[in-house]
Formats: C-alpha cells, structure tokens, sequence
C-alpha cells in the first residue's frame, strides 16, 4: 500500500475546475510511483465569507475526478479557513516488485516528459488578464489531466525512474533524479514541450515568484551554457499537477512512444533529454 497527501489554494476561478486540478494533483503521486489509487479523503479549508455552493462545486470536481481514476471517496475533514484549501489524501497499492522510485537512473537512458510545462507563468498570466484563451484552456487540460495513461502505457515497460513535476519545476525534479542515481541529466531544451504562449508571457515578465526560489536554490548545481537564455525562466516555474519524467531504456523509446501515440493522450509527450554518467554538474542544459 501506498499512500499520499496534498492541498493548495485555487488555482483557477472556476471552482469546479479547482477542485478537478488539486485532485488530480493529489492523484499523481500515486501514479508517480507505478500505483493505482483506490481510495481518497478529502482535505478542506473553506471561508465562512463564502457562499457554500461554491464549496460543493469545488468538491464535485474533486469527486469527478476521483471517479475518473477508478477510486472511491470515503469522506473527509473540514477547517474553518481564511481562504479556500482543497485536496485529497490518497491511499493505493502497487506490485512491491515494481515500485518505481526517483532513484535508479541509467547511463545511456533517454528521459521522458508526458505533460507540456508552463504553468506557474500561465498561472500568473490568468492573473494579470492577459492570457488567451487558447493557452487558458491548454493549461486546464494540462493541471486537470490524470496521469493514469501515462502510468498505464509504462507498464508494459521497464521503468528505472520516475517522478512527477509540481513546485520544484522541471530542473528541480531533475535534480531530485539525478542526485538519488549519482548521474547527470542532459536536457535538450529545444525537445521540452510549452503550454502555448508560456515562452512569451515569461519574456513579458509574468513569472511567479517560487521560480526566483527555485533559480536561486538550483542552479548552481546545472550547466546552462548550451541553453537560449530565454528557456531558463520557464525550466525553473513551479509546475501544478505536471507531467511524469520517466527515465528508461533507449531501446525501448520507439516502441514506448508509438505506445503514447495509441493512447490517445490528452498532453504532449517528449523525449526531452538523456542520462550521462555523473558529470561536474548534475544537469546540462543543451
């Protein structure tokens, strides 16, 4: 059995969307790990200054997407709160056989990304007014997004590592791996899939500030020199419900791929990087 817990404040106006995001993001651990959800709790902090359907909306998105990963909601606990909170605690199970883990990265690797990055800045953009409404609903389908048919289609594979992109951003989570299997990761900057819009909403300065916080906690662990300049905001924003980064066998990326092609995936998936032996630095960026 395996289990997790997680929880933030709304991420988007509407609060059904809300709701389907943070549980979807609570989800993902489970799946990070190669599990299958079947139970979940939910996690509430709600204002009295707010009107009570819009915490029902907020806990009907969650109960859809619950539904939507085969699990059941049993219940849960409730706070009176200063701002609206909402998540879940998850419990599932997995073959102890093949538990995938953040450790276990091989040289020669080649690394995998399902879901496009971007939405810290986009989350920002909303904020501001600015984004369009083709990167609005992009980033939905992207924070709402199960990783189940990522998980899904990898079972069929070896996996050595995985994990799932949230606060710490792309490089972040790559750290995580590349420090727990002592290798370096190589990203190919260019391969790395975008929320549309994202690149240029981070040109225009719509960054939040926990990717300041991750810049300055990261990057003297990374080699930047062979990335355009222009990319760096974006691999450090802190990321809601993202994608899995899976490290697998390069031998096995054709057949994996035409695998993603099969599922009919509602993001992107990218080959974005490799691992190498363990290098001066624990992530290149080329």
């Amino acid at each position: 059995m395996i289990q997790t817990v997680d929880f933030f404040p709304p991420v988007a106006d509407d609060p059904y969307t809300f709701g389907q995001i943070a549980a979807a993001n609570a989800l993902s651990d489970i799946y990070a790990m190669g599990g299958v959800p079947k139970l979940a709790l939910n996690i509430v902090g709600f204002p009295d200054c707010l009107d009570a359907s819009v915490l029902q909306e907020i806990m009907n998105g969650g109960a859809d997407k619950v539904k939507e990963a085969g699990a059941v909601l049993s219940g849960g606990h409730s706070v009176r709160n200063d701002e609206p909170l909402y998540g879940l605690c998850v419990s599932g199970f997995v073959d102890p056989r093949k538990i995938w883990k953040n450790f276990g990265a091989r040289a020669g690797d080649s690394l995998i990304l399902t879901k496009q990055i971007g939405s810290g800045i986009l989350n920002t953009a909303v904020k501001g007014g600015l984004a369009s409404e083709g990167s609005v609903r992009e980033l939905i389908t992207v924070m709402s997004s199960l990783n189940r048919k990522a998980r899904d289609v990898m079972t069929d594979y070896d996996v050595h590592a995985c994990t799932d992109i949230t606060g710490f951003g792309l490089i972040g989570h790559c750290l995580e791996m590349a420090q727990a299997g002592n290798v370096t990761l190589e990203i190919k900057v260019k391969n790395v899939p975008f929320i549309a819009g994202a690149p240029e909403y981070a040109q225009e300065g719509f960054v939040p500030a926990g990717t300041y916080s991750n810049k300055e906690y990261q990057q003297k662990n990374v080699d930047g020199s062979g990335a355009d300049e222009k990319y760096s905001d974006l691999l450090y924003d802190p990321q809601t419900s993202g994608g899995l980064l899976l490290s697998v066998s390069d031998s096995d990326v054709p057949d994996i791929m035409h695998a993603f092609r099969r599922a009919q995936m509602d993001t992107q998936v990218a080959v974005i990087g490799r691992v190498l032996p363990a290098g001066e630095k624990l992530i290149k960026l080329r």
